[in-house]
This record gives C-alpha cells, sequence and structure tokens, in this order.
C-alpha cells in the first residue's frame, strides 16, 4: 500500500466535511463555552484560578501532577475551544475535548449525580455530547475546514465555502 495515499486520505478525512449548518450552530456555542473556561484554567481569565489555583485543585482531586493536568484540560479547552470557532480541524479538537469532558466527568462530576445544582454532570454531558457530534459531523458550512477540504479535492465543495463566507 501505498503510504503517501493513505496519508492522503487521512488528511482529506480529516478536514472533509458538508454544507450543513448544523455543524456551525453545535461549534460556535461550543466554541465559545470551552475556550471561556480553558481561559479560566490557563490565565485566571473570568473569575478562573489560572494554571497554579487549577493545578492545586487537580491534585486535591488526585490528578497528579495537578500542574500539568491543568496545562492540559486548559489547553484543550482553549485552543479546541478557538479551533471549534474557527471550524478548523474541527474533527481532532472535538476528539480532544470529549475526551477532556469524560475525564471531567467521572473524576470530578459522577458522584454527584446528573444535576448542576449539585455539581453533576450535565453540563459536562451536554459539551461530551456536541464534541461526538462534530466528530461524525464535521465542521459544516462557513468553516476553515470546509475551505481546505475544497482545495484538497472537490472545487465545487470550495465554491460553496467561498459564497457562505462571502454572505
Amino acid at each position: 500500500m501505498n503510504t503517501s495515499v493513505t496519508q492522503n486520505s487521512i488528511v482529506r478525512k480529516t478536514f472533509e466535511t458538508n454544507s450543513s449548518l448544523a455543524g456551525l450552530a453545535l461549534r460556535v456555542p461550543a466554541g465559545i463555552i470551552f475556550a471561556a473556561h480553558g481561559a479560566q484554567k490557563l490565565f485566571g481569565a473570568f473569575g478562573g484560578y489560572g494554571l497554579e489555583g487549577t493545578g492545586q485543585w487537580m491534585a486535591s482531586i488526585g490528578l497528579e501532577p495537578g500542574y500539568l493536568m491543568a496545562l492540559a484540560a486548559g489547553s484543550a479547552e482553549f485552543f479546541g475551544g478557538i479551533a471549534l470557532l474557527l471550524g478548523l480541524l474541527t474533527r481532532p479538537a472535538a476528539v480532544v475535548l470529549a475526551v477532556t469532558m469524560l475525564v471531567a466527568i467521572l473524576s470530578v462530576h459522577i458522584q454527584n449525580g446528573l444535576f448542576m445544582s449539585n455539581n453533576g454532570y450535565e453540563f459536562g454531558l451536554s459539551l461530551l455530547a456536541i464534541s461526538v457530534a462534530l466528530v461524525f459531523h464535521g465542521a459544516g458550512a462557513v468553516s476553515v475546514d470546509r475551505v481546505i477540504s475544497g482545495r484538497l479535492g472537490n472545487p465545487r465543495q470550495n465554491q460553496h465555502a467561498a459564497a457562505a463566507l462571502a454572505r
């Protein structure tokens, strides 16, 4: 098997998407939420505790080394959120965000039950569901992925993306 052909298929599949607005409707609110939560962990923005404080908290619940775990979770959320907003590398970003949400649900929220009023997992579960949907669906219309996908081998797709971005 030709590795060049295989690599080209993987790259195409990574960026492949359709013209549906569903991806956009999922990406924008999730991207804002993830980026804001990541900024809390990384920079202390929006009332967050920054890397040091978040790292200490993560260590206190058994996620060691706390600083590294805070860096990983904060980076996944912040940069993954930005990627979702742009619709750039949506599938890989969504995979990383889904894993991040799964860890948050299982290590922090599951023992509190479903509801947010008890610090439960319903919010994390919602973000997990959105992330998984984006893994399967892709970025959709009005995304950098759609433009790149068109340039990689589907010129018609690129024309539709350019028209959508121009609206």
